[in-house]
């Protein structure tokens, strides 16, 4: 039986399993989704790569609203993402 010595979660534009510090939080408390840098904000949770192409795949798989059972805007979240991807590299 393979073992795995951290958390693994799955992205939700890509469908792969990775460590969870490997990947971004995403929140929805109202009806838009926000980036949980932290990893405490409340509410459902969804994971996704620090990748553009994951983002991408999740929002034409509908990924979002998939996984919080609802219609999700995007009005800053994109903007965010690509902030952070910027600032990550």
């Amino acid at each position: 039986m393979r073992r795995h010595s951290g958390t693994l979660r799955r992205c939700i534009g890509c469908m792969e399993s990775k460590e969870k510090s490997e990947l971004l939080r995403i929140v929805c408390p109202e009806d838009e989704a926000i980036l949980d840098l932290t990893g405490k904000d409340p509410g459902r949770g969804a994971y996704i790569c620090k990748e553009l192409e994951c983002l991408e795949k999740a929002e034409k798989k509908n990924g979002f609203s998939r996984v919080f059972r609802k219609k999700v805007s995007f009005d800053t979240f994109d903007e965010d993402f690509k902030r952070h991807l910027s600032l990550d590299k």
